[in-house]
């Protein structure tokens, strides 16, 4: 698949279900609470961060994240409405200068990347001398990743999304010279269960929902 046509490919859902999109946060309300506390959890507390894949600011509004960036134009219209200062971009190519952020957000973006060892590398030239790159994700292990996976077909925005799990995204992390990381979960029901918020636990392997915290190195592996 070609780089362009695949990502217009990408694009393509949230431009034409933007609807369908925002409505999936109230139908699923406890299940996106639960998401952004545990992202909330790892947030650094101050400094100046930036949301990669901010889509239409849903999680960037109320964790107070002041800087987005997304491909989608619907997407980057509903983020700049709600007071997000969004960019045109992707992942692999930040329109941002080195040493720009003390942290980097990202949440269930990681699918739909093209290239998540260039990604990384991108987010680890922007950040601080120690910044944080902080990524929420379904992990394609969990039963929500495996459900997700099978009925990937039958979904407007799944179809072209490539699920990681927890090992292979700390892996490439590594790689691209990260560090010092912290894990926390949420979900541990299928989301039409999800009645109320869920639990926040640390580590990984039970929750679909997995939140990675990770520090920039300094040190070239």
């Amino acid at each position: 698949m070609h780089a362009n046509g695949g990502r217009k490919m990408k694009i393509q859902p949230f431009e034409e279900y933007t609807q369908k999109y925002e409505k999936w946060f109230d139908t699923n309300r406890f299940a996106y609470e639960s998401e952004l506390e545990a992202v909330r959890i790892m947030l650094p507390k101050q400094g100046k961060g930036v949301e990669i894949g901010v889509g239409s600011g849903k999680f960037a509004v109320p964790l107070e994240v002041k800087f987005g960036l997304d491909p989608s134009p619907k997407m980057r219209a509903l983020a700049e409405k709600r007071g997000i200062e969004v960019k045109e971009g992707i992942a692999e190519k930040l329109p941002y200068k080195t040493e720009m952020f003390d942290y980097a957000l990202m949440v269930t973006t990681l699918c739909f990347l093209d290239d998540i060892h260039i990604a990384f590398k991108e987010i680890h030239r922007i950040l601080n001398s120690g910044g944080f790159f902080i990524n929420g994700f379904i992990d394609k292990e969990s039963e929500l990743g495996k459900f997700y996976q099978k009925h990937k077909q039958e979904s407007d925005f799944y179809k072209v999304a490539k699920f990681y799990s927890v090992d292979e995204v700390v892996g490439v992390l590594k790689k691209e010279n990260f560090e010092n990381f912290e894990f926390v979960q949420t979900i541990f029901q299928d989301l039409s269960d999800v009645s109320t918020t869920e639990p926040i636990e640390s580590g990984h392997g039970r929750g679909s929902f997995v939140v990675i915290k990770a520090k920039k190195s300094g040190e070239k592996k």
